[in-house]
């Protein structure tokens, strides 16, 4: 009760400041997967920034949930999630950069430009386009639609990996603005350090064996199994001591949880095969080393096909995922670069059985459509849209909150 309450009196506080502050055109606050961690885009186009000098120019807030024990380089503010500094860097920013929704309380003003760099190219239907909600927190469809509409009204300016997701996006975004095709700025690293001395640098940093393949298994959260709002549950539903019987004389797994899972468990009886990789960690190192991916339905799927390395789907609950739970906007079955199993025992032989050359016309057909356009630069083209909406080379658009 004194919480609510609490709550209730910071936000009208955080009102009346907003009624009364501008936004300065040199401060900028970036926000990855919620707070939850510092990765993804916000993270890249940031650390252009800092490569570039121009942390030093702007006055940059990095808000996040643990601050204190979250490393971020250069000449920036970290602030808490949700905290007093939170709300008032958002309510002097000119410019906000983040990969997930907002709080609905952040009140936009006029003068604001938000960069909605979101987080995949869909498979699963999203936002205005599901016919149904199961997720923690959320059970009323319409309301659930009502905020996410509240909250993409502000995005003035998205980004997109290919032209398939730029028409889902503009639909179950209701988004009629500037959608950017660029690519994403976190897979420029993908471009950047795909080479042997960068991945053997990321191997010893991250405390990896050498002389085994790697195998990343990256899967998606489940909506309907959760612990409670934001938090859902890891179902180990892969046989670990199976997979290490059979591959671990030659490969180890390194596990990778989505963001919104809380699970913990506990990975020690697997220790010398199992290496886990918490949420706080950044994908992209870990698409890296890998050898080779295992996953579901996520959209690492396509992220990680940019480096054109073996990847097999791990769908337990396919049937049910696909016309129960969320519904997806492709025949994923169908173009799949890489086996799909449904037990532990078909994964390891789809691995052990694996020829490149029997997905090859299918994994470029994929690649073709889901991320021919990364490059690699669009880290550096959303800093230069940064530098061009400061010094007045594009209007911002008025369309605030309040």
């Amino acid at each position: 009760m004194f919480h609510g309450l609490k709550k209730k009196i910071g936000l009208k506080l955080y009102r009346w400041f907003c009624k009364r502050t501008k936004p300065q055109r040199d401060v900028i606050v970036f926000e990855s997967n919620g707070g939850n961690n510092y990765t993804g885009s916000p993270k890249a186009i940031y650390e252009k920034m800092v490569a570039l000098g121009l942390d030093k120019t702007y006055r940059i807030f990095y808000a996040l949930k643990d601050p204190k024990h979250t490393i971020v380089p250069g000449h920036v503010r970290k602030i808490k999630y949700k905290s007093a500094g939170y709300f008032y860097a958002f309510s002097v920013a000119s410019i906000w950069i983040s990969d997930s929704r907002l709080s609905n309380s952040i009140i936009k003003k006029e003068g604001v430009s938000y960069i909605q760099t979101w987080h995949g190219t869909p498979l699963k239907k999203l936002a205005l386009d599901m016919d149904d909600v199961a997720m923690a927190g959320s059970s009323n469809i319409y309301r659930y639609k009502a905020n996410f509409f509240d909250n993409t009204q502000k995005w003035d300016y998205l980004l997109s990996q290919n032209r398939y997701s730029s028409e889902i996006f503009g639909r179950c975004f209701a988004f009629h603005k500037d959608m950017l095709e660029i690519g994403y700025p976190r897979n420029d690293i993908l471009f950047e350090k795909n080479n042997k001395d960068d991945i053997r640098l990321l191997k010893k940093k991250l405390g990896l064996p050498e002389n085994k393949k790697i195998i990343l298994y990256a899967p998606t959260w489940r909506d309907n199994d959760y612990y409670g709002k934001g938090n859902y549950k890891f179902q180990l539903k892969l046989d670990f001591r199976r997979l290490q019987e059979k591959l671990s004389r030659d490969y180890i797994i390194i596990v990778k949880y989505h963001y919104l899972v809380s699970s913990e468990i506990d990975w020690s009886i697997y220790e010398g095969f199992v290496y886990d990789f918490g949420r706080a960690d950044d994908i992209s190192e870990l698409y890296l080393v890998s050898d080779m991916m295992i996953t579901d339905y996520s959209s690492v799927m396509f992220d990680y096909s940019l480096l054109m390395r073996p990847m097999f789907f791990y769908c337990y609950d396919l049937e049910e995922y696909r016309d129960e739970l969320r519904g997806f906007y492709f025949d994923f079955e169908a173009e799949a670069p890489g086996p799909i199993s449904q037990t532990t025992e078909e994964l390891i032989q789809d691995i052990e059985n694996y020829q490149a050359k029997d997905y090859a016309e299918k994994y470029e057909a994929y690649h073709k459509k889901f991320n021919a356009i990364d490059d690699g630069h669009a880290s550096e083209k959303i800093v230069g849209l940064i530098e061009d909406i400061v010094h007045g080379r594009i209007q911002t658009q008025e369309n605030p909150s309040e």
